[in-house]
């Protein structure tokens, strides 16, 4: 009777663990835009589609990296390059973090490799900062809206919080805090033995089968993950975009001083706000009366911490690192839009 009984339950808990899933809100959001608002449920599709493929690529490169080094033997050889190097890698990270063309989302694929490979994370945490912020076509767009000042301004925040957090992060690490940031995820199934990382790494890896076992499982655990949560957080940006104009939400920052600062921080924190949109809205927002340095801080804040990029890496890294990315993201913002508002 009890075989029975736990047999009928079964079915139940499997569905309830699967509701439970990234996979519901991915393909239940939709459905539910069609029932309620048809006239938008392509626009919804359309965006989160669009916006998924254009992070393709840079998936597939990622998932093909990680693999590719994991097979190969080579992530301890990956690793160890960060090791005696650290505060030399969070400056570097931080520097260059603004030359990447990533947005807050499109970067988790690299964050997420980095993070598997053992880099620091004070100094993955100083590339996370700066790179959403700042990028060449952004700062032409940033330029060409707001004026050269802004956007230098801009690439000089994005390059200062990105010491600010790999730093803070490295003072934190230095006792003992965060010393595994990434969520448990399950095994691999190729049972093979992590000691492959001991042995000198063999570049041509297809030519045992231990290691093509290694490459093909993690080609397909981390495209699945990376997949599963990107699409969650383009659903999710898609949704902010059609229902939530920006302009509403930035309307309510104007006024002067540190208080309008940091009011613009906190709401711009959840806001979607790119870095291609930011600019001419904002350039309307600054002549009905919003602060250069609330602006600043807008702008920040939205590209480090909107939801859909929270999402992301909330499905990375551990709570304690989540918050403490938030964290940073906001604090910086509010020094940011201050230091600007001061230099002007």
């Amino acid at each position: 009777m009890s075989d029975i009984t736990q047999g009928r339950h079964l079915p139940l808990a499997d569905l309830k663990k699967w509701l439970l899933t990234p996979w519901t809100v991915i393909l239940g959001t939709p459905l539910i835009v069609y029932v309620f608002d048809r006239a938008n449920s392509s626009v919804v599709i359309e965006f989160a589609i669009k916006a998924f493929a254009g992070t393709l690529p840079y998936i597939a490169f990622a998932v093909l990296l990680i693999a590719y080094l994991k097979a190969a033997g080579a992530d301890a050889l990956v690793a160890n390059v960060f090791k005696g190097r650290e505060y030399r890698m969070i400056f570097l990270a931080a520097l260059f973090g603004g030359l990447a063309p990533f947005c807050s989302c499109e970067v988790i694929p690299f964050i997420a490799g980095l993070l598997a490979l053992g880099a620091p994370l004070s100094a993955v945490m100083a590339f996370w900062l700066s790179s959403p912020l700042i990028d060449p076509p952004t700062l032409l767009i940033t330029a060409g809206a707001l004026g050269w000042p802004f956007a230098v301004g801009k690439a000089v925040s994005a390059v200062s919080l990105g010491l600010f957090g790999g730093l803070s992060i490295k003072l934190m690490t230095s006792t003992g805090v965060f010393s595994d940031p990434l969520r448990i995820r399950p095994a691999t199934s190729c049972g093979c033995s992590s000691s492959l990382a001991e042995e000198p790494p063999k570049w041509k890896f297809w030519h045992e089968s231990s290691r093509r076992k290694i490459f093909k499982s993690e080609f397909w655990t981390n495209a699945l993950f990376l997949m599963k949560w990107l699409a969650l957080a383009y659903i999710l940006e898609a949704i902010l975009v059609t229902y939530v104009p920006a302009n509403l939400i930035a309307r309510v920052v104007g006024g002067e001083g540190i208080m309008a600062i940091s009011t613009a921080a906190i709401v711009g924190m959840p806001a979607y706000l790119n870095g291609y949109v930011a600019p001419p809205l904002l350039a309307g927002l600054m002549e009905q009366g919003m602060s250069a340095g609330a602006a600043m801080a807008f702008m920040v804040a939205g590209a480090i911490s909107s939801i859909p990029a929270m999402a992301a890496v909330w499905s990375l890294v551990k709570p304690g690192i989540f918050a403490s990315y938030l964290i940073l993201g906001v604090t910086g913002a509010i020094i940011s839009g201050a230091v600007f508002q001061l230099t002007i």
